[in-house]
């Protein structure tokens, strides 16, 4: 069975998500980790639970995602995988912070792991995620499903009940609506939506009520 516990972090409030089952061994998702007492309650967190993280994954390459992909390298030994079309949006980072937050930030960038294309998939345990496309908050963005589970890691592409902002550089409110429509919301109903920020909702909810998706 698989375990997700969910932390809210940095300045923003993005949901980092741990996710683990009865192998103990461990996939983050959107590590925005940024503070000293978040990175020590995750620590605390994977040591209490003897888990062995093995893939730091990203649905995409905003700041607020990435903040703590340093921290995880540099305590875990694990690069950052994301879609090879959020190479060039990951490595602008320093250029991210000055737009959105006017200032800099001693931030460690690692180097790049894996470099996925829409389609594949990411293992771990006795789970797999598969990797779906939804370009149009960046032009590279993923969700990750876990077919099994019926849940869904969305990133910053699908909220309850409204979507990603499409008016940064990369995006596109057009892509954004034909990915969803095409590439989620075909999903079974009760699959279950976990964003990358607010509370987590469903597919079928998303359909019938989300009002930029009707």
């Amino acid at each position: 069975m698989l375990k997700v516990q969910k932390f809210v972090v940095n300045m923003v409030e993005e949901n980092c998500y741990v996710l683990s089952d009865e192998s103990k061994e461990a996939v983050i998702i959107d590590c925005g980790i940024l503070y000293p007492e978040e990175t020590d309650a995750f620590r605390t967190y994977i040591n209490d639970n003897e888990l062995k993280v093995t893939h730091l994954i990203n649905t995409h390459c905003h700041f607020d995602h990435i903040f703590g992909d340093g921290f995880i390298y540099k305590t875990y030994n694990i690069l950052p995988e994301m879609s090879r079309k959020e190479v060039q949006l990951y490595k602008q980072l320093p250029k991210q912070l000055e737009m959105f937050l006017h200032r800099e930030l001693p931030i460690i960038q690692p180097p790049i792991g894996r470099i996925f294309d829409a389609g594949e998939t990411i293992t771990f345990g006795t789970h797999t995620l598969d990797i779906i496309a939804t370009p149009g908050h960046t032009s590279g963005g993923v969700c990750f499903y876990c077919e099994e589970e019926r849940i869904l890691f969305s990133g910053d592409s699908l909220f309850y009940h409204e979507i990603g902002r499409t008016d940064f550089p990369g995006g596109n409110y057009d892509s954004l609506i034909s990915s969803l429509k095409n590439n989620i919301l075909t999903l079974p109903e009760d699959v279950t939506v976990c964003p990358g920020h607010g509370d987590t909702t469903t597919v079928g909810e998303e359909k019938r009520q989300n009002p930029y998706l009707q």
